[in-house]
């Protein structure tokens, strides 16, 4: 008896893993259009990777994984390659599960997904260390601590009241220039 379920579970978690390739492959005709396509071997490869970020995360995912989310939302990215591209979503997906869990769960998968991608491409300019080390960790600071205005925005727009750092301003820029000139 053991063993019929035990048999029974390694056949469904075939199935499972087998429909995920399937789903992961078919991204390859959206994230193509920019240039950007997984090999089956790195789609296993991503697999195995989400499989160990959820272990280290100490999480379950249920139902369809984060990683054809995070390549609908990241595919169009100006700073994903297609040198970059496997190890990028390797790290984005670590990137969210951690931040799941330092929000406490209280972020929606979309509206977490909206901050990063708002984020990476706006204000970290493709840098992996600072939307972990800077932008998320202040955003999921607020969330700890009882923000809720993400809740209307979907997470856009968020992170201008919890940016400590000066920004370029393009008229400083020029008033600054004129004055050497």
């Amino acid at each position: 008896m053991q063993d019929e379920r035990k048999d029974l579970t390694d056949v469904v978690k075939q199935a499972l893993a087998q429909k995920e390739l399937t789903a992961l492959e078919d991204c390859n005709r959206q994230s193509g259009q920019y240039g950007l396509t997984l090999t089956k071997e790195e789609a296993l490869m991503l697999m195995e990777s989400r499989n160990e970020s959820l272990k280290r995360e100490r999480r379950l995912e249920l139902g369809e994984g984060i990683l054809k989310r995070l390549i609908d939302v990241f595919c169009d990215s100006a700073y994903l390659t297609q040198e970059n591209y496997l190890e990028s979503l390797e790290r984005l997906q670590d990137i969210f599960y951690e931040f799941k869990n330092e929000s406490m769960d209280l972020l929606t998968d979309e509206e977490l997904l909206a901050f990063m991608k708002e984020q990476f491409e706006e204000v970290c300019m493709g840098d992996f260390d600072y939307l972990e080390g800077t932008c998320l960790e202040r955003f999921t600071r607020a969330i700890r601590a009882g923000y809720k205005g993400y809740e209307k925005s979907g997470g856009y727009r968020e992170y201008g009241q919890f940016d400590e750092e000066r920004r370029w301003d393009k008229e400083l820029y020029l008033t600054a220039l004129e004055n050497l000139m």
